[in-house]
């Protein structure tokens, strides 16, 4: 039987049912050098790069970018799903609304509001849910994280307060679309974010140091991969 073709990943490598979604294809690089044994390039079409190697549970993991927001997410995870990925989880950044939350804060989003369009296109409502078992895995091996809702939007400059009328955590651009479509494909799709930025009563932003970003990402890449057991 041929393997199914797809438009956007042109697969240089195997692709593990278990996958890593990091939407920065330079922060899929770094997590490929920190828990892959001798990673292969299993994407590089549209600089959408991704990796698969195995772990150190032995067993192979893809880490595949996805992009920046909901409608490149959902092509990366749809293709992902046409080869054969079975369970997923974005790991990725945000900016964090409730108060309380620090910069490299880990959060594990067990539901996304739906304020984007491309969820919505699925067929989401105003929330759409992470699997819960995966939420939960996430949880049990994230030192430290905060669960709750998330609001994923469209824009990453957006005029006014970041996440205006929401009541989330945190505010990021990929969840919801990607909740939305594992739902229809009968994929878990699971997400743990990393606070990048905090805003403070005017909207001013504070940034993470890159050093720190990349302490708290690996620290949710890890619990992510905890969650994945082979």
């Amino acid at each position: 039987m041929n393997a199914p073709e797809t438009l956007h990943l042109r697969p240089t490598a195997e692709l593990s049912e278990r996958v890593l979604l990091p939407g920065d294809p330079g922060r899929a690089l770094l997590l490929a050098q920190i828990l892959l044994e001798s990673p292969l390039m299993f994407n590089h079409h549209r600089g959408l790069w991704g990796y698969t190697g195995k772990a150190a549970d032995g067993a192979q993991l893809t880490i595949q970018a996805t992009g920046m927001g909901g409608p490149s997410a959902a092509i990366v995870l749809a293709e992902l799903i046409t080869l054969g990925a079975r369970r997923a989880i974005r790991v990725g950044t945000c900016g964090a609304i409730a108060p309380g939350l620090g910069l490299g804060q880990l959060i594990v989003a067990d539901e996304a509001i739906s304020a984007d369009g491309t969820s919505r296109a699925l067929g989401a409502g105003e929330r759409v849910p992470a699997d819960s078992a995966l939420a939960a895995a996430i949880l049990a091996h994230a030192k430290d994280a905060r669960a709750g809702a998330v609001v994923t939007v469209d824009l990453f400059y957006e005029r006014g307060p970041i996440g205006a009328g929401h009541e989330a955590l945190a505010v990021e651009m990929e969840a919801a679309a990607l909740f939305a479509l594992g739902g229809l494909e009968s994929v878990p799709v699971g997400c743990v974010l990393a606070v990048s930025d905090t805003f403070d009563a005017s909207g001013e932003r504070s940034r993470i140091e890159d050093h720190a970003l990349h302490e708290a990402v690996e620290r949710a890449a890890r619990a992510a991969l905890a969650a994945l057991p082979a």
